[in-house]
């Protein structure tokens, strides 16, 4: 586990993402609690369960070489004492890219614990293209 201490839930997201585009494996873990039922489904992915599952998913994902950038936008919260659930769109590159295609729906979950917050769920998928669907307000009525 991790000396670093995230005071709040926006903190431990930030990092996530810093470790995510500098592919630093450690950073990513620190983020990350130490229960063993944490989950990480990326698109079209299997669920990952597990601490030691989640660190080789990553793991993988960094060795690869590829170097991504990732911003996120249309955040939506909800946020107890000691739970909090970011909603939010991911537009996903390689780094000095331009995305390619819509953005990814990424949901994460972070829990208060002893420590500060940690992550505890990172779930992504795939979104159908921007230009079919409202993203802000009330869903599209076709009359």
């Amino acid at each position: 586990m991790s000396d670093t201490v995230f005071t709040t839930p926006a903190d431990a997201e930030a990092a996530f993402y810093d470790a995510l585009a500098r592919a630093d494996l450690e950073t990513m873990m620190s983020v990350w609690s130490a229960d063993d039922e944490v989950v990480c489904v990326h698109p079209n992915g299997p669920r990952i369960v597990g601490l030691a599952a989640v660190r080789e998913l990553w793991r993988q994902i960094f060795a690869s070489g590829m170097r991504l950038s990732v911003r996120t936008s249309h955040t939506v919260v909800s946020e107890t004492l000691v739970l909090a659930v970011h909603n939010v769109l991911e537009e996903v590159a390689e780094a000095g890219s331009e995305p390619a295609g819509p953005p990814i729906v990424a949901t994460n979950v972070y829990a208060r614990g002893g420590n500060g917050w940690r992550m505890v769920m990172h779930h992504a998928s795939p979104t159908p293209n921007l230009m079919d669907i409202q993203v802000q307000g009330t869903p599209r009525v076709v009359h």
